[in-house]
């Protein structure tokens, strides 16, 4: 039999192309990683630069430096022109620390976490369904025990939150609703963002643990919107909740599997008052489970880091469904994102 799968040989009607981007994929996007640690980026936030000029900057050889930013160029991170690397829009907006929406504090907790998306730690995830951050630890709880490393989580979280919440509350209407309570809101980025964005919410709510409240209030001071945006401390799963007309979650859903979201939003439901609105900010699996590519990606990211995983509209839909609410909508939100969102009758 083996004999005949030799000499019966022929080219494939397709090419390998997919089966090399597996391993390009592994070895190029850190480079992306690279260039944000080793301040490429920066480099280049005055003026243009040729690669000499970028390696005399730094410190570096012009071989691997020439790897990385040919890298950032193929992917839309630099540009190219007369030998002269410039930054792009996407990079200028996301990644230079004078940036509002600086996303690279989120980078950096991947880096600083990165064995745990190595083939071992996922096979390891894979195979005891447990999630390996930390060193097998429960997120959440280590977080709440250490303080250092719950900054650098609360920082890398308000790195990808803060440009989405801006986007949110403009996508519908919101405006009879004047309390919101942003249940697990970590930094407060969305309380803050609906807070600019909804002048007639009167106060935005940011509920976690004690240690994490602290460290929302100096976002909070940040941004300058003491007045409007407050903390509460509070075990989201234990404790009461405070009184509001909106409830909000943002990749929390993803965190836990079905029966812990099915809690969450039952506990949203009863608490709030007839009139109330459901808000879940998601990255959403195609219906049919097919992708998108980046949410089953995230989904990997979340077996390395939670015990949760992602969920389709239709999968948030039916939880929503099945505690009461009504007028259940799906509307694309920033990025990835979207909302899932539904009244209580």
């Amino acid at each position: 039999m083996a004999q005949d799968k030799f000499s019966d040989i022929q080219i494939p009607q397709v090419d390998d192309r997919p089966v090399w981007d597996v391993i390009f994929a592994i070895y190029g996007y850190p480079a992306l990683l690279l260039a944000h640690r080793l301040k490429i980026f920066s480099a280049l936030a005055q003026k243009s630069c040729t690669l000499l000029e970028i390696c005399e900057a730094l410190n570096l050889k012009p071989r691997p430096v020439e790897a990385i930013l040919t890298t950032a160029t193929s992917l839309g991170f630099l540009s190219l022109h007369e030998e002269h690397y410039s930054l792009t829009p996407v990079t200028e907006a996301y990644l230079l620390e004078s940036s509002p929406n600086y996303f690279g504090f989120f980078w950096d907790m991947m880096m600083d976490n990165y064995q745990v998306s190595s083939i071992a730690s996922l096979e390891q995830a894979i195979v005891t369904d447990k999630p390996q951050v930390y060193g097998g630890n429960n997120l959440f709880k280590t977080h709440e025990e250490q303080i250092v490393l719950l900054q650098r989580f609360t920082a890398g979280m308000h790195s990808i939150s803060i440009t989405s919440a801006l986007v949110w509350p403009t996508i519908m209407d919101f405006s009879r609703h004047r309390i919101m309570l942003d249940i697990g809101g970590g930094s407060g980025a969305h309380s803050i963002g609906a807070a600019i964005k909804l002048p007639n919410l009167k106060l935005a709510l940011t509920m976690d643990f004690p240690q994490v409240c602290e460290v929302a209030e100096t976002y909070i001071a940040q941004y300058k919107m003491q007045d409007r945006v407050k903390t509460h401390a509070a075990n989201i799963w234990q404790d009461h909740w405070p009184a509001a007309d909106l409830h909000f979650f943002s990749n929390m859903y993803h965190d836990w599997m079905p029966d812990r979201c099915h809690f969450l939003t039952a506990k949203s439901f009863n608490s709030l008052e007839p009139g109330g609105r459901i808000v879940v900010h998601e990255m959403l699996y195609n219906d049919d489970k097919t992708g998108p590519f980046a949410m089953a990606g995230f989904s990997m990211v979340m077996m390395g880091w939670t015990e949760g995983k992602m969920y389709s509209g239709r999968e948030l839909t039916r939880m929503l469904d099945e505690v009461g609410f009504e007028d259940i909508q799906i509307h694309k939100a920033f990025g990835y994102h979207s909302i899932v969102t539904g009244i209580k009758p």
